[in-house]
């Protein structure tokens, strides 16, 4: 089993920048194959931000985060980040990570993944 505690969330204003972190344990990244990011804002679903697979590092990201944001990890660390710079009043939400077991080229989709944090709060003031 892994567990997923993300950090780094809060409150800023538009065009600021925050870096999330998501730190795993239990049997870590040597248990996924790729790691996520979503959010979900009131009343909405829960979207796809970005994706990282752990071997190669190839990234993934959603058309309205590209060019802002940027997912990495260390994986001697077992943590995974999200930088976002230029932050705009509708990226805010509650941000999660996710851990998939098997990569299934559906990066995109929440039922890929198998693990899941509790989730950070992102507010961005206009």
């Amino acid at each position: 089993q892994v567990q997923l505690v993300e950090s780094g969330g809060g409150l800023v204003q538009a065009g600021a920048s925050l870096r999330l972190s998501c730190a795993a344990s239990g049997r870590t990244f040597s248990s996924t194959t790729t790691m996520g990011w979503f959010r979900q804002a009131p009343g909405k679903e829960r979207e796809f931000v970005a994706a990282i697979r752990l071997s190669g590092g190839r990234t993934y990201y959603a058309d309205s985060v590209k060019g802002r944001f940027t997912i990495s990890r260390d994986n001697a660390k077992n943590t995974m980040y999200l930088q976002m710079n230029s932050l705009k009043p509708e990226d805010t939400a509650v941000y999660y990570c996710a851990g998939a077991r098997v990569y299934s080229g559906n990066y995109d989709y929440t039922n890929q993944y198998n693990y899941w944090g509790q989730g950070t709060q992102v507010t961005v003031s206009s």
